[in-house]
Parts: structure tokens; sequence; C-alpha cells
């Protein structure tokens, strides 16, 4: 049912995703595809090819974060095994609903290697913290950067904004909680699993509690020791905000590429920015639709509508359908590799 689950999903993401780039040409009125690849012929190559980089770091820092987390938990792996849990998460999170398939691939990658399932949590968990906040130290810098660029946003941009913030806030304070208090999360699986056994559904509960309690020491254990050390939690956190710095930053190049001049360079990156904790909590995968109104909306206040809609088609293909693309090729290469591995070991 799972692997269904993922099917259906991709099908209606590479639905949506059609169905995006069709209501953007469309409501740009005069663009066509042909005149997108002329501006893009006609860009400083250097440029584009720096913001296509940066598409490539949005992958590789995190890998880098995941491996840094596991190694300072006494589980130490390669670089390559940190971009293969990295480009799963990124390729399942843009895959499925509120990315919820993201980390649950990850953590197949990792258990597979043979990190218990309570140092995987934790990891994540850390992990995604860091995430959010960077998104929110992200947002409030760019702010106070530039505060009339948040102004130029329409009504409905700036709620999406505002309750962005609310919503990171909110998050990080709950995988604050949830490292500090374990057992409140395993509590409520276990929870679960009681009800689902009530129902005939899990025949033998005691089976799945006590795996869960294995994984919950595990779990205790490894959050004990990575929010007792600040080395830790900061090397996370500077991992996860280069990642974030390095996506947002794509749009900035392609701007300086397409348009070859800097003097709107800075807005454009607040502007992405702020358009990026606009989107990222919205229920849709990938956010598609949302993220390029945003991104439209914005953009229109510092250039002409028909240049916003040229720059957030060539920067939202980048930073979001090539980095997608590419995570699914490292994901897949990543699965046959340790798939021909266990084979061999068999």
């Amino acid at each position: 049912m799972d692997k269904y689950k993922k099917i259906f999903w991709g099908i209606v993401s590479f639905g949506l995703a059609l169905l995006t780039i069709k209501v953007v040409f469309a409501q740009s009125g005069t663009m066509s595809m042909s005149q997108l690849l002329t501006v893009t012929a006609r860009s400083n190559k250097w440029m584009l090819f720096i913001a296509m980089f940066c598409s490539f770091l949005f992958i590789f820092f995190e890998g880098i974060a995941i491996v840094s987390i596991l190694s300072n938990a006494g589980y130490e792996r390669s670089l390559y095994d940190g971009m293969v849990y990295a480009a799963s998460d990124i390729y399942f999170s843009s895959i499925t609903p509120s990315a919820s398939g993201g980390q649950p691939a990850s953590a197949y990658f990792m258990v597979n290697d043979g990190i218990p399932a309570g140092v995987v949590t934790a990891t994540l968990i850390l992990n995604l913290m860091m995430y959010t906040l960077s998104i929110i130290v992200l947002g409030l810098v760019a702010f106070l950067l530039k505060p009339s660029a948040f102004i130029s946003f329409s009504t409905i941009s700036k709620i999406f904004i505002i309750v962005g913030f609310i919503v990171f806030l909110a998050l990080s304070l709950v995988f604050l909680t949830l490292l500090k208090k374990g057992e409140w999360l395993f509590g409520i699986v276990t929870k679960i699993i009681n009800f689902l056994s009530r129902k005939n559904i899990i025949h033998n509960p005691n089976k799945f509690n006590l795996k869960i309690k294995k994984i919950m020491s595990d779990y205790e254990k490894c959050a004990e020791m990575i929010s007792g050390k600040k080395r830790i939690l900061i090397q996370a956190f500077i991992w996860n905000f280069l990642q974030r710095l390095s996506q947002i930053l794509v749009s900035m190049f392609v701007y300086i590429g397409m348009f070859r001049n800097v003097d709107n360079a800075l807005e454009v990156y607040v502007k992405q920015c702020l358009i990026t904790i606009g989107f990222n909590y919205v229920p849709v995968p990938g956010a598609m639709g949302i993220a390029d109104y945003l991104m439209i909306d914005g953009f229109s206040g510092i250039m002409k509508k028909a240049d916003a809609f040229k720059l957030e088609m060539v920067s939202r293909g980048m930073s979001f359908y090539i980095c997608v693309l590419l995570g699914a090729v490292i994901t897949l290469i990543g699965y046959l590799v340790k798939r021909r591995k266990n084979v061999r070991s068999i």
C-alpha cells in the first residue's frame, strides 16, 4: 500500500507540475517556451551555472548536516551515504503532501545501513528543528536588510508569509520539546498501537510495544547526548542554514544572469527569503502553484511583470524541478547500490 501511495502522489505531483507551468504561461499573456529559452540562451552562462550549482548544494548541505549529527551520535557515515539520505528526503518531500514522505524515506536508508531506529528518529527531529530555525533566521535577516520588500507584497502574499513565520516558530518549539520529552512522542505511538489492536488491525500489540520500548531507549540516549552538546547543535544549524541559503540564492544569481545587472539583486534575495517562508509550510506537494504565485507577486514589485514571469520560471525550474530530479536520480542510484550490496552479503 505504501508503494502504491508513493506512485499515486508521484503522478499527482507530475500533473500539478504540468498544470502549474501551463497556468504560469497562460497568466504571462505573451511569454512562450521559445521566448523563455531565447532569454535563457542570452543570459550570462556563469551566473546560471552558479545558480544551478546552488541547487546541487541544497542536497549536499543536508547530506553533511545528517552525517554530522550521526557522527556526533557515534555513527560514522560517508558523505555518499549522507547524500543518499538527503536526496531521498528532498525527493519524497517534494512529491507527497506536507512533505510526509521525506523523513520516512530517509529513515529507510539509515535503518538499512544499520543505524538504530531511535537514533534515526532523534537525528531527523534535530535536523528538522534546525531546518525550520534556519528559515526563521534567514527571514528575520532579510526583513532587517530591507523592510520595504515585505510591504510591496500583495495582501494575500503577506498573509502567507506571516502565517509561515508563526508555523515555523511553532514547529521549532515542537521539535525542541520532542528532543527533551521523547516519552511524549512514543506515548502517542503506543496509544495508536493499542487502538489498532482493539480494532483487530494489529493482532500482537506486545511485540510492537517491545520494539517501541527499544527504539525509545535508543532515542532518549541519542537525544540526551545531542541536546547536551552545544557544538552539535551549532554544527547542525550552520549546515541547515547554508542549505536554505543556497536554495534562496538561486533566484538572485538567475536574476543577475538573465538581466545582466545587480541593481535589484539584494531585493531579489530578500524577497526570495520571505517567499520561502510563505510557501514551505503549505500542505501541497512542493507547494506547487503557491510558490509560483508568491514569486511572481514578489518579483513584480521590482521589475516588469513579463520579466518577473521569466525570472520565476527559470529560478523555480532550477531550485525545485531540477533539484527534485537530481534527488530522484541520487535516490535511485543509492537504492540500487545498497540493494546490490545486500544481495552480495547474503
